[in-house]
This record gives C-alpha cells, structure tokens and sequence, in this order.
C-alpha cells in the first residue's frame, strides 16, 4: 500500500450487560409494546433506512426515543442506522439497551454481532451471531454475519455458500447481495460475482452515486474477467529465488510484463489486493483500460483517484511464469524512488513467498497443493533445511479485509487493548489512525516531527509521527519504532472490520517474513535467526 482506531468494546461491559439484562428482563414491559403514538413517527424511520436516507432515519429514531426511550424498536433501529454510518460506539450502546431489556431478541443480538464485528472483535461477535441462531434461526442478519467471518479469515467457499443462505433468506436487503459479490469475485466466480452487483444496484438505494459509478466499473470489469481464461495461471520451477533492492524498506523487484525482455521495477505490495502499472508504464509497453469507472478514496492529495482495470497476459518473475493478471492503471506521484508498478497479493496466491530482509533475497514456491505451511516454508530453503519447528521463529494466522489487505492483531505497549495493523510490505514506514492518536494511551508518543507521505491520492503534507515503544505481531517484536499518523477512514470504508493501523517497512525489515496467502498465514523469522537458517541449509545440501 502507498504511502484506524474505532474504540474496543469492553468485554468487561459487555458481560455486564448480559448479568443485567436477567433482571431488566423481570421489570420491562413487554417489548414494543410503548409504541402508542409512535408508530407513524415509526414506520417512517423505517422506510428512511431502506432508503438510504440514514440521516433523517435517525433523527426520527431519536424523536421517538426523546419522547419515550422504552421503546425498543427505535433502539433496535436506530442501531442500526448508526452500524450503516460506521458509527460504531453509539451502534453498540443501542443494541446493547435492547438485549438489556429482552435477552431473548434474536435480531438485537446480530445487530450486536454485526457492530462487534466491524470494530474487528471476532470473538465476542462469532457468540452473539451464535447466540442469534439459537434464539432464531431464520435470522438472515446473523447468517450474514457468521459468512463474513469465514470471509475474513480466508474461508471463502463457506462464505459464499453461508452468504448463498442470508440472500435466500432475505432477499431484499442490499448489504446481503453486495458481500455475496465480494466473496464471488474472490472465489473467482465472476460471473456470480457480477451478476450479485447487478441486482445490488436494482435494490440499493440511489443515494450514493460515487458507490454506484464505482461498482458499475467493477461490474464491467468482472464481466471481461469472466470472458478470459483461468486467471494467475503459474509455471515454472517448483522454486526461484530474486533478489530485491530496498532502498527505503521496501523490497523492488525486477518484473517483466507480456513477454517483454527489458525488467521493469515493482514494489512488492502486501497492502494491494491487486498489482497496479503506472500510467507511465502503461502507456510505454502499449497497455490500454480494459474498463473503468468512478473514484476511489485513499491517502493524500484530494484523497481521490479514478479507477482504471488493465489486465496482463503475463507477468515472469525470475523463472517463474505467470498468466493472466488482472491490474489496476494509476498515476504515481513518488518522484523520490520511483518505480513502474506495484506486486500486490492477488499475483501471488498461488504461490508461497518468502522475503528476506536480511539477505535480499524473495524466494517464490509453487503450491501445488493444500500441503501444511511447515513443508512448504522447508522447501524455500536450498537443500535439505532445518525442521521448522526447530528454527526460531513464529506463524501466525491473519485475515483478509473485503478490500484485499492482510490483517494481523498487533499489540502496543502502553495500549491496553491489541489493534488490527494492515501487513504492508509496500509501506515504507509503520502508521497510526489519527482515531488510535486521539487517544489518551498514545498522546505522550506523539513527535514533534513532521514529514511527507506519498499516497495513492497524492501527497500528505506536514503528517504528524509517533514513536510507539514497542510493538509486536505475535511474539515478534520491535522497539522504537516511528510511525505516521494517518486518516485511515478511507481505507476503513472498505475494510470490512476496523484497522487502527499499518506495519510497514521499518518494522518488517528487521525479519524474514514467508506469506502463505492463499491460506492466511504468516511466518516471522528474526533476520539473525533467518541467516544461520539459511546457512545451516547450504552446509547440509554441500553448496
């Protein structure tokens, strides 16, 4: 990614709430049943919601609620009003008022589940979708919401299937038809995928007219897609190996597109979904748009830029063949190390890819097959390697928002709660979300530095940094290191569940890193640890 903190929900509270509820229960009327004079004001607010119209949905909600703040059904719908605008603190609080007062409401507990969710808490969500189900199992929301989870953590079969079910279930509500594509479309079922779209935009609300020209260009997209062979088709060795230059913590490597001798420059990008080719690039080896359509929001400048699909008949990495690639076309404005494109994971979800930072060296693996990642992490290393389980190191599992970025639990000190950091190899420095900087834990790590950013959208000027005291994926670690501070709004837009943050270069270099995408998971190797590794392999296999 060139160049998120929602606040975590108590688990303390949250329990509390539920000891609670048992006894709310034995005091309040019967759910609803305060309506009176509020069902006009009532049904209003509803069909402001399934409109679209999220603001006048809540000031109704909240209309009523001044009037009479027992009435459950505005609670239970201004919640959801407020999950729609990622208003996730107050989502809680209502929906949470609800299961206070009736234990027993199915839908109250998916709402809950749905906001836990977006915050990036997939336990505590997983048992109130659960809790849902068993209260009431024809509750769409909570099917969604389980299917989501399996979308996030890299079981995209269940979720389409699960996603399949929530759309049988309740056909009119959008959001349900909108994931189905997202799942679709990672399947690379794109003909389900599309078609998905389609119908979102005959049921959706018309409020949103940038959301609908950029999925309108997706759709055009998906459908070339669906006309072309097999994408990311590998060959070659079982393994190759590059090397990398890292001028400022992010690994270049030579790429040659369509066949072409001449290497082109790309940085290796685990914070982009798909590979991006400048418009420079483009226009030099003869690569037209394939389709296009609406603006997209991320870091710096305007914070806009328009979304251009290309596709590649082939990509060679080393001796490693690749075909069919779909990409995106974007204007770069990092004049101070420039390059020609970005490697981002969808190219590489076939095959496991190690990056060593120490040496300089990215060593590419065929998965030929659903073997485990020890094998597989043996057979990067020349010759005869070391067991994994012997070599110091750490995996870890991460997940995959609905934008494409990896995402791993990553703790602070001084920071009570573990946050989501997007796993960015693209990144040349870690970053903070102005949200988690706003907070009191991280107001004594703030620098008086500035420095510039260079963003997808343009260039950030004057961005405050941080100088966070240790942070740490798993049991691997860093002290000291710099962070910018950032608005990841953007980027949380389409995340799918909250990221607070991004580790980037200047904490990943200190590591060799093996990224099993197709299965999410990660492996941390100290660079120290990685090169008597790698020499103990040389000595072994006599080379």
């Amino acid at each position: 990614m060139q160049s998120f903190l929602t606040p975590q929900l108590s688990r303390g509270w949250l329990k509390s709430v539920f000891r609670l509820s048992v006894l709310a229960s034995l005091f309040v009327l019967i759910p609803y049943s305060a309506l009176g004079n509020n069902q006009k004001t009532l049904r209003q607010a509803q069909k402001a919601l399934r409109s679209g119209d999220f603001a006048r949905a809540e000031m109704l909600y909240r209309e009523i609620l001044q009037k009479d703040d027992g009435v459950l059904e505005a609670h239970l719908g201004l919640s959801k009003t407020l999950l729609k605008q990622l208003r996730l603190r107050e989502s809680f609080d209502h929906a949470a008022k609800v299961i206070a007062a009736n234990p027993l409401s199915a839908e109250a507990h998916a709402v809950l589940g749905y906001t836990i969710l977006a915050t990036g808490d997939f336990r505590l969500s997983l048992e109130e979708f659960r809790t849902a189900l068993n209260l009431d199992d024809g509750q769409a929301l909570a099917v969604a919401g389980l299917a989501m989870i399996d979308f996030y953590e890299n079981r995209t079969t269940n979720a389409v299937e699960k996603l399949r079910r929530a759309v049988a279930m309740d056909g009119d509500e959008p959001d349900y038809i909108f994931s189905l594509g997202q799942a679709a479309a990672r399947a690379e079922r794109y003909k389900e995928a599309a078609d998905a779209y389609e119908r979102f935009l005959d049921i959706a609300p018309r409020t949103d007219a940038d959301r609908r020209a950029r999925i309108r260009g997706l759709i055009d997209f998906l459908r070339y897609l669906g006309h072309q062979q097999s994408l990311y088709d590998v060959s070659g060795p079982e393994r190759t190996v590059l090397t990398f230059e890292s001028i400022d913590n992010r690994p270049i490597v030579k790429v040659r597109l369509n066949g072409a001798k001449t290497p082109l420059r790309f940085v290796l990008d685990t914070g982009s979904g798909m590979s991006v080719v400048s418009e420079e690039t483009a226009r030099k080896i003869g690569l037209r748009p394939v389709a296009r359509g609406g603006m997209a929001r991320a870091i710096g400048g305007g914070g806009r830029f328009e979304i251009v699909y290309g596709y590649l008949n082939s990509m060679d990495l080393g001796e490693m063949h690749i075909e069919n690639v779909p990409i995106y076309i974007r204007h770069f404005y990092d004049a101070v190390t420039p390059v020609d494109g970005y490697l981002g994971i969808a190219a590489l979800v076939r095959l496991v890819t190690a990056v060593d930072y120490g040496t300089r060296r990215m060593t590419l693996v065929r998965q030929r097959n659903p073997a485990d990642l020890s094998s597989l992490i043996d057979r990067i290393a020349t010759g005869t390697s070391p067991s994994v389980a012997a070599r110091p190191g750490f995996e870890i599992p991460v997940r995959t928002t609905s934008s494409g970025f990896l995402s791993g639990e990553v703790t602070v000190d001084g920071v009570p709660k573990s946050m989501n950091f997007i796993i960015d190899t693209g990144a040349t420095v870690s970053v903070i979300s102005q949200r988690a900087a706003e907070l009191n834990a991280f107001a004594e790590f703030i620098q008086p530095d500035r420095m510039r950013v260079f963003g997808a959208a343009g260039v950030a000027e004057d961005v405050k940094m941080a100088l966070l005291p240790k942070v740490a994926i798993g049991s691997c670690a860093r002290e000291k290191i710099n962070a910018a501070v950032l608005d990841l709004d953007p980027i949380n837009e389409t995340a799918g569940f909250q990221q607070n943050g991004i580790l980037g270069g200047n904490f990943l270099r200190h590591f060799r890193v093996v990224f099993d995408f197709q299965r999410g998971i990660l492996r941390f190797e100290p660079n120290d640890a990685a090169k008597a590794n790698s020499a103990a392999a040389q000595e072994t296999s006599g080379l």
